[in-house]
């Protein structure tokens, strides 16, 4: 547990640039990328045309990243492990659903021309493409990577260099897409199970999160810099936004269910997956 004082880290001292610079280009390019490859999409096939609720969903994805990546939040985060706690959920669980939501594979495949298309096509269908969008890969990247975060001296030395911190926060980014994709993404999949399937690997993923805050909250094992209250308090954020997060992806889920349908494998019956055709 913590010892009273919390280790961060000052970012944009020294003449150096500031800390939310990064993060606004990066975001303002996704935002214009994705929108040029809607309107690009549109153009191809007015018929078609591209849905308004996935590019909808695909920016609030986005400004839920700006939230958590800018202040007030992302310099409190520093120094608070509750607001740690509120931009990991951002990060990796409420964004990655917006974003997976908005289908960003799939606009790629309309757009693209036939022959990029079709090595995209090839990768999603790659072995190694198959073992990473297994569920149980992305439960294990995910939910299992908190283990080593918060229950060793991991969290302190990545929330004390600045590299560090970065790169944890491309780790959440990065594994809950991940996971929303494989559970509930509107894209292409290889491989993806059905339904039941990944309810179930959901409620892995429901119970994993409960069990890890309920031992911080505790204080057993927990490797964190930070006073007693501001775990506790990181870890109700966990417990109940998490909750929260996991509600919305089941959600999702279930509203791709359709009893009674002849299921072809998701890597072939996917909207657009043909890129030859489109």
């Amino acid at each position: 547990m913590g010892h009273g004082t919390h280790t961060g880290h000052d970012h944009g001292a020294g003449g150096s640039l500031p800390e939310w610079l990064l993060p606004v280009v990066a975001l303002l390019l996704c935002a214009q990328l994705y929108g040029y490859l809607a309107y690009r999409a549109r153009r191809r096939n007015p018929v078609l045309g591209w849905s308004r609720w996935r590019t909808a969903s695909f920016a609030a994805g986005l400004a839920l990243l700006a939230v958590a990546l800018l202040p007030p939040v992302a310099p409190l985060a520093h120094t608070d492990f509750r607001a740690h706690m509120a931009q990991h959920l951002l990060i990796g669980m409420y964004a990655p659903i917006a974003l997976v939501l908005g289908a960003p594979v799939s606009l790629l495949l309309r757009t693209v021309p036939a022959r990029r298309g079709r090595a995209l096509t090839a990768v999603l269908r790659s072995r190694p493409t198959r073992l990473l969008a297994h569920p149980a890969t992305a439960l294990l990247l995910s939910t299992g990577s908190l283990v080593p975060l918060y229950f060793t001296p991991l969290y302190h030395h990545a929330a004390t260099q600045p590299a560090g911190h970065w790169l944890l926060h491309a780790h959440f980014l990065l594994s809950g897409c991940l996971f929303a994709y494989v559970i509930a993404g509107p894209d292409p999949a290889p491989a993806r199970p059905g339904v039941r399937t990944r309810l179930v690997y959901l409620g892995f993923a429901i119970a994993g999160h409960a069990v890890i805050s309920q031992l911080m909250y505790g204080g057993y094992w927990v490797d964190i810099d930070a006073p007693v209250a501001e775990v506790q308090g990181g870890a109700e954020i966990m417990y109940y936004g998490g909750d929260i997060a996991e509600l919305l992806l089941a959600a999702a889920l279930v509203a791709t269910w359709r009893p009674g349908r002849v299921r072809r494998p998701a890597v072939d019956s996917a909207p657009g997956y043909r890129p030859a055709q489109i």
